[in-house]
């Protein structure tokens, strides 16, 4: 395995000696920050995490959302598909921003539950809407929907938020 060196028997995570220059190489890494650039607005929010996947806000209003990604091999499972945990990001920011919209609220949404169903693989350019089902005084109800290149469902996902005052 690259990068283990076995210490006192054949474990493979036993503790390793790590010689200087890998320390220096370590240390030189850890501490260079990336270049800066300006953070994406998502309708109202800075949320580093969809930043950094690469997620693109297209609208969120009336009580609907449509956000998309371009998936990424980094992104992917063993399948060379998207990542459930991906899907389900997207899912649940793009119910979020629904409900926000509904609403005009400019806080953050909470999701107190949701529920998923993966029907196909997800590849390419991922797009998710988001819709409102129901605004309350405190809960409001969502749905959304991933589609494919060709316009098929490939995930739909439910839940309920708060919206955080």
């Amino acid at each position: 395995m690259h990068g283990v060196h076995v210490v006192g028997g054949s474990n493979p995570l036993a503790p390793t000696n790590t010689s200087n220059h890998e320390k220096l190489m370590f240390m030189s890494t850890e501490n260079s920050s990336p270049p800066s650039r300006t953070p994406v607005n998502y309708f109202g929010l800075n949320i580093p995490f969809l930043d950094h996947l690469g997620v693109v806000p297209e609208f969120a209003e009336g009580g609907k959302s449509r956000i998309s990604v371009q998936l990424k091999p980094e992104y992917e499972n063993s399948f060379q598909v998207a990542h459930g945990g991906l899907i389900m990001t997207l899912l649940d920011f793009a119910m979020a921003a629904a409900a926000r919209s509904s609403m005009n609220h400019a806080s953050g949404a909470i999701t107190v539950d949701m529920t998923i169903s993966f029907l196909r693989p997800s590849v390419g350019k991922i797009v998710v809407e988001g819709t409102t089902l129901k605004s309350g005084k405190t809960i409001n109800y969502c749905e959304a929907v991933v589609l494919n290149d060709a316009g098929e469902v490939t995930a739909k996902s439910s839940g309920t938020f708060i919206l955080r005052r």
